[in-house]
């Protein structure tokens, strides 16, 4: 059931990469889609530069309008980052996030011992939330040159998915890029290897440590519509849902933890059926009725 839930998972990953970075003519001519529908979010961590995306990253757009004054794009930003949080929460990174795809494959290579979490876990979980305030919101913001506008701090410098999905394909094919190469790419290129190399021996560490938009739909998680719950009555404590959690939380205590990207492991290891998302609390009965959850007399 676990395994079954896995291949789901990752099928439903890879098509949704699929139609989300469609533009073939752009990975064919080196260019990128500027259609209409460019100006509309995806909710994963889907980079502008991408040739083949059709649509905007929710981050680089966040970053685009923080220091341009208008404030009509930017609640459409917020409104988006708000209405998924509030949908979803970090389904979004489980199901549909690019880079999330590219580290759970990585992590199924066969080399290393694997491991859930790095050396300083406790304190390194905390760094998606200093990236987020610091490289998205405030250094955007208030380090402005000579016209007046900021840099995206955390898309130049940081998001490796931006240099996998966005810059090795255009430098691929266009060589005028390729001769423009230098420090700065060189640094991007630092960073997006040592954490494709970190992910095949760590679950998911841009995941756990480094990804402002997982920050972000976290804090949504507990609110969520889409959440976890723990039928205390029929949860027997026997761990099976920590030890296949690749994110590592004691769900029975923590269903809805910041951390939890959804991906429904815990779900199909229990053996009990103890934990249920709020989908499964409302399925329709096969005569039609919505099965409503047990009230205390």
């Amino acid at each position: 059931m676990a395994k079954k839930q896995k291949n789901i998972r990752l099928w439903f990953q890879a098509t949704w990469f699929a139609v989300t970075n469609g533009y073939a003519k752009g990975f064919l001519e080196g260019k990128i889609y500027k259609g209409q529908i460019k100006y509309v979010c995806v909710p994963g961590l889907n980079c502008y530069s991408c040739p083949g995306a059709l649509g905007s990253c929710p981050i680089g757009s966040l970053q685009a309008v923080l220091d341009s004054g208008k404030f009509r794009v930017s609640c459409y930003v917020f409104g988006f980052l708000m209405l998924f949080g509030a949908l979803l929460g970090r389904f979004v990174c489980g199901w549909l996030c690019p880079f999330g795809l590219v580290q759970d494959l990585l992590h199924k290579i066969p080399l290393f011992r694997k491991k859930k979490n790095m050396p300083g876990h406790r304190v390194l979980k905390y760094l998606r939330y200093v990236i987020l305030v610091l490289f998205v919101i405030l250094l955007p913001m208030t380090v402005v040159g000579i016209t007046g506008m900021g840099d995206p701090w955390f898309c130049k410098y940081i998001c490796p998915s931006g240099t996998l999905l966005g810059g090795l394909p255009l430098l691929a094919s266009n060589p005028t890029l390729r001769s423009a190469v230098g420090f700065l790419f060189s640094w991007k290129m630092f960073v997006l290897l040592l954490i494709l190399f970190v992910s095949i021996k760590y679950y998911r560490p841009f995941c756990k440590y480094v990804c402002p938009l997982g920050a972000i739909y976290g804090v949504f998680n507990p609110i969520a519509l889409y959440r976890f719950s723990v039928d205390e009555a029929k949860c027997i404590h026997c761990g099976k849902c920590k030890s296949v959690c690749g994110m590592d939380i004691p769900v029975w205590e923590k269903p809805n933890s910041f951390d939890c990207i959804r991906c429904g492991d815990c779900k199909a290891a229990c053996p009990t059926g103890a934990i249920q998302s709020t989908l499964d609390q409302l399925r329709v009965k096969p005569y039609g009725g919505i099965k409503q959850p047990d009230i205390e007399k």
